[in-house]
């Protein structure tokens, strides 16, 4: 920069640095400047612009050293201003739930963690008669002793009775299994087909008197109830859509009288048309003569006596778990200890159904189909 002076300290030219030849050009020759500051003052940082920045980013102020400042803010050009600008609503904070929902989700978590127990604990808070059911397999035996025929048969076995009917000219014997803790029992009907008295025992030698609640002679079942009975453990009602060829079972019951026969084997063929007489008194002929034996058709032939002239035909599931009379009406179960059928026919190579004997040849009703025919049951069966 070139200046000079006058000696009364005016000014004789001035030259702005800021403004270069464009202020030369811009000044009238002969006209007196405009007396500016001097030393000019200096270049003003830009104003603060708007930053825009996504909803929830933390904005830290930036610091600048000012012109003669110590470099830590306390200088005249300390702390830049930035102006958050949210770009649109920012979202409602999440909030831990509370309240109906926690406390659902708390018992679905309670009832993972329990497995088994869960239906059966159900049905003790809803009341006697309210059937322990399951649409998946559950877990009814303990985890130690899960997969065995002796822990299915210590979790089930209080669950099975056996049945004695008096009939008008003898009597027959069979089994049944408790599905209420109110004492509600499914069994056969053949079982208990013109009785004039029923007497059920328990597993813990109990003795009860039974009624016939209602009947359904087309699918071969029969519904009766304990007369002043509570607190008795009832099975867990399982899937039989699940069941497989090839899946281990275990059946309980009482042949020849034999209360709390266990026995195992496996699945060995489902759908099985199985045909079984409706007449009451071909079921009590066969009753006296057999112990509990019972006719049956199938694949054409005759089985353990003559079915008669009036018959019903369903779909069976075949097992090799060894069947003998008096296991009319007991529970085929799988390894977790869920009833997936009633058994209800046995094949015999003898015509003579006092001398039948298992074959490693049984049947027993689907428990699906069970469960679909309760609520008949309960409001007398298709008989009445």
């Amino acid at each position: 920069m070139t200046e000079s002076f006058r000696r009364d300290g005016e000014y004789e030219q001035y030259t702005n640095p800021y403004q270069g030849a464009q202020q030369h050009a811009s000044t009238p020759a002969g006209s007196s400047p405009v007396n500016p500051e001097w030393p000019p003052p200096p270049a003003q940082p830009p104003a603060p612009q708007p930053v825009t920045v996504e909803p929830g980013t933390t904005v830290w102020p930036a610091q600048t050293q000012a012109a003669g400042g110590d470099g830590h803010g306390g200088g005249d050009g300390g702390t830049a201003v930035m102006t958050a600008v949210p770009a649109g609503p920012a979202p409602a904070p999440k909030k831990r739930a509370r309240g109906p929902f926690a406390l659902l989700a708390a018992v679905a978590i309670v009832a993972a963690a329990i497995g088994g127990g869960t239906a059966y604990g159900i049905q003790e808070l809803t009341g006697n008669d309210t059937v322990a059911s399951s649409s998946t397999s559950t877990n009814v035996v303990p985890s130690s002793a899960r997969g065995t025929v002796s822990g299915v048969a210590k979790a089930v076995s209080p669950s099975i009775v056996e049945i004695n009917a008096t009939l008008s000219n003898g009597s027959s014997t069979g089994s049944g299994v408790i599905i209420t803790s109110g004492g509600e029992i499914i069994t056969n009907n053949h079982v208990i087909a013109g009785a004039n008295s029923i007497k059920v025992s328990t597993s813990d030698g109990k003795e009860y008197t039974a009624k016939v609640v209602g009947t359904d002679s087309k699918k071969d079942l029969a519904l009766i109830k304990l007369e002043n009975a509570s607190g008795l453990t009832p099975a867990t009602l399982g899937n039989s859509d699940g069941v497989q060829v090839g899946d281990e079972v275990v059946a309980i019951g009482s042949p020849e009288g034999l209360t709390g026969t266990v026995t195992s084997g496996i699945v060995s063929a489902l759908n099985r048309d199985v045909t079984v007489s409706t007449d009451e008194s071909q079921g009590q002929q066969q009753q006296q003569q057999g112990g509990g034996g019972w006719p049956f058709e199938f694949g054409g032939q005759q089985f353990n006596g003559d079915t008669g002239s009036s018959t019903t035909t369903y779909k069976a599931i075949q097992t090799d778990a060894s069947l003998n009379p008096g296991n009319s009406g007991g529970a085929l179960i799988d390894m977790n200890g869920n009833i997936i059928g009633i058994n209800s026919a046995m094949y015999s190579s003898s015509s003579d159904s006092s001398n039948a004997g298992s074959q490693g040849l049984g049947f027993s009703i689907p428990i699906n189909t069970v469960k679909s025919d309760l609520a008949t049951l309960r409001a007398g069966g298709s008989d009445n």
